[in-house]
């Protein structure tokens, strides 16, 4: 690729992939390079490649095809703090020289544009190579990864040598062996660790809390883990050590998926990024097979579906080496204790830990918003964050609902959706004097982002409750970059009507999947007879039950609702937060997720059943923690999923869609399902009563979930093997 681009250097456009590290590419919004002119040095060659770097795309990018100067234009920092979410990479190859594998490294950085449409970055030696792609909630000079430095303190200028031929990829390193960074995440308690880290003789030259990531590692090695506060994925790479560092934030809200070709290992944030490695195809086999159709769109922990591939579990690092190779340690858990706090204390705890979080959580330097239904989780979050934005003079707080159009001639209470959103959001609004936004989505839109939603995720997903979220992230991102979100407060605390229902409980497998024969009568008899989707399902729900943290004497009513709440923690809420990064990284935006705080799982989590339900209500202890916070009447408000359309036209939309795959030749699902069992239920009038996954997934979308597993494979090109 073309030389003469230094780092900072106003002229460093060309630089798609230059061999030294943190070359900046300006970028438009989209991801894509912008400002460079076909007189530009090694435009030629960018054209070509394109389709490697970037995939097949018939369009060629706007820096390609016309001349145009303009440069993204960036505001300077005023935050003491900076902090960013993004999609990250690397390959390890102890018998490859990787500087030769530079398109495949682009490609694997860029196939993650979307995380980081602001800024590329990349580290390349001949047998380790990270990569980076930045997307900025404020963006000063000292956060450019992948970031280097060493135990001396000093950050180490990587530059080519002076006469050096462009490609060549030789790191000087000053004094020490460095230490190479590639992160996803953000720590909120970065001010703690940087004082500590200063006590013992660290020097920073940036505001960033990549900075305090990285000499953490420095100081502590791995155990840094067990220091941090926040969400996060990363690698750091040992340059004296020749050692591979990857660890996972505790509750897996940020993603990362890895495999191990040849002596290699590869990783990256997002699957598509890792199918760009030549050895690593899209291949499914009968253990894939059992993820997408028994378990779907659920998965198992550890287990990323494609052969070969694995995911990172939550709260677990992983060292390798070219002497004893991949080795995992789990550094967080969840331990079984008697709770000993009465009920008022037990409150006023779980008040101050969620208060504290949001707190921490709204560091920012761009306007925060809110997420917010009018259900108890997000009116939390939301009267919190409005508060303490007024007290600072920062407000008011921004917050967004999501409408479906129509949805006052549609919506028919059910026993999940007792009554709409809308409601309570405008309760909400008045309550905290929020600056409000309602965003309304239609049939046709919904419909066609079914497919955008299997692309962010790289799997199929929660069906319009994915698609849904994708198009309300796409427009809150238009004003803002940072919004706040009550996910997995129903996990935690047993809000899911699941924890509350008889039949449900006693249930032997996982509560929200218990359709299991209609699983099975879903997929043609030749894969039903390899899969074995009921013995696949009550595998993986015994060995779930098997890492339950027993706790001695409990009572046997006790115990169960430990096994519930340790599903629910375990193996639903990676699902739901898995939608929330992606499809909300997709478009860049950032959604932070404060129940998520470790100090408050930990602490709920030992609170008994009697207790977390108390006062005969599901999430009893929450409810009376947020007393005072809260309306009266939103206190008591009964609990009602993510929205979804009712619309009779989406109905139609996903029953014809699926009507068609099951008559097209071509299509890569048709031989995989029972075809004339389908067909039996697109004949009936109304909606089928097919409950394929939790509280949303029926009827309609039963239908979306096989035409994304439709769309899932034509798009990937998935073989199964």
């Amino acid at each position: 690729m073309p030389g003469g681009c230094r780092p900072g250097s106003a002229q460093a456009g060309p630089c798609l992939s230059a061999l030294w590290v943190n070359v900046p590419v300006p970028l438009s919004r989209s991801g894509r390079p912008t400002g460079w002119k076909p007189e530009d040095p090694g435009w030629q060659e960018a054209l070509e490649q394109w389709p490697r770097l970037f995939g097949q795309r018939r369009e060629v990018p706007e820096c390609l095809g016309a001349a145009s100067p303009q440069r993204l234009s960036r505001s300077a920092p005023t935050m003491e703090v900076e902090r960013a979410m993004c999609g990250i990479a690397g390959w390890i190859d102890w018998d490859a020289d990787l500087t030769q594998q530079r398109p495949a490294l682009a490609a694997m950085r860029d196939r993650l544009a979307c995380r980081g449409p602001d800024a590329a970055g990349e580290w390349i030696t001949p047998h380790a190579a990270l990569v980076h792609r930045r997307l900025s909630v404020i963006d000063p000079e000292g956060g450019r990864q992948p970031m280097i430095r060493t135990r001396r303190a000093l950050p180490l200028a990587v530059r080519p040598p002076a006469g050096a031929a462009s490609g060549r990829s030789d790191i000087q390193f000053q004094d020490e062996a460095a230490f190479v960074l590639t992160y996803n995440g953000e720590l909120y308690n970065t001010a703690e660790l940087r004082t500590e880290l200063e006590s013992r003789g660290h020097t920073f030259t940036t505001r960033c809390d990549t900075e305090v990531l990285l000499r953490g590692y420095i100081e502590w090695g791995p155990a840094c883990v067990d220091r941090f506060n926040g969400i996060f994925a990363f690698g750091v790479w040992d340059a004296g050590a020749q050692t591979l560092f990857l660890a996972r934030d505790r509750l897996g809200v940020k993603p990362l998926f890895y495999a191990c070709p040849s002596r290699g290992l590869v990783f990256a944030s997002e699957l598509k990024s890792l199918l760009c490695h030549p050895n690593i195809p899209p291949a499914l086999d009968t253990d894939g097979l059992g993820e997408i159709f028994a378990l779907g769109p659920a998965r198992t922990p550890g287990v990323g579906v494609f052969r070969g591939v694995r995911e990172l579990r939550p709260g677990c690092t992983l060292t390798f080496d070219a002497h004893r190779g991949v080795r995992i340690r789990s550094y967080w858990k969840l331990h079984s204790a008697p709770h000993g706090d009465h009920t008022d204390t037990t409150a006023a705890t779980v008040r101050d830990l969620l208060r504290d979080a949001v707190v921490r959580q709204l560091v920012s330097d761009v306007p925060i918003a809110s997420l917010l239904s009018g259900g108890l989780d997000s009116s939390a979050v939301t009267a919190i964050a409005a508060r303490h934005l007024a007290l600072a003079g920062r407000g008011p707080l921004r917050t967004y609902s999501l409408e479906f159009a129509g949805s006052e001639r549609d919506f028919a209470p059910t026993a999940y959706y007792a009554d709409p959103d809308a409601p309570w959001a405008a309760r909400m609004v008045e309550a905290c004097a929020t600056d409000h936004r309602v965003i309304t989505l239609d049939t046709p839109e919904q419909a066609e982002a079914l497919t955008r939603a299997v692309i962010a995720r790289d799997l199929p997903g929660l069906a319009d409750v994915d698609s849904s979220l994708y198009l309300f992230c796409r427009e809150i991102r238009r004003e803002t970059t940072v919004g706040l979100s009550g996910e997995a407060a129903d996990e935690v605390f047993g809000g899911y009507p699941w924890c509350h229902w008889e039949e449900a409980i006693s249930a032997d497998t996982f509560p929200w999947a218990r359709a299991t024969a209609l699983r099975a009568a879903v997929l043609s008899p030749e894969i039903r007879a390899r899969v074995r989707p009921e013995e696949y399902i009550a595998d993986r729900y015994r060995q779930a039950l098997a890492e339950v943290p027993r706790l001695a004497g409990e009572s046997p009513r006790e115990a169960r609702m430990r096994e519930i709440l340790y599903l629910n923690i375990t193996r639903f809420l990676p699902t739901l937060l898995d939608r929330k990064d992606r499809m909300s990284m997709a478009v860049g935006l950032e959604v932070r997720v404060p129940f998520c705080d470790h100090r408050l799982v930990e602490y709920v989590w030992n609170i008994p059943w009697a207790l977390k339900a108390c006062d005969g209500q599901a999430k009893g202890i929450l409810r009376r923690a947020l007393r005072g916070v809260l309306p009266d009447d939103v206190l008591g408000r009964r609990k009602v999923p993510y929205p979804r359309t009712f619309n009779p036209s989406y109905l139609a939309a996903v029953r014809g869609w699926l009507r068609g795959i099951l008559t097209d030749p071509s299509s890569p699902l048709r031989d995989l399902v029972d075809r004339r069992y389908l067909s039996g239920h697109l004949e009936q009038d109304g909606p089928p009563n097919l409950q394929w996954f939790g509280q949303t997934m029926s009827g309609a979308q039963f239908y979306a979930y096989l035409c994304q597993v439709d769309t899932w494979m034509r798009v990937y090109r998935v073989q199964v093997v």
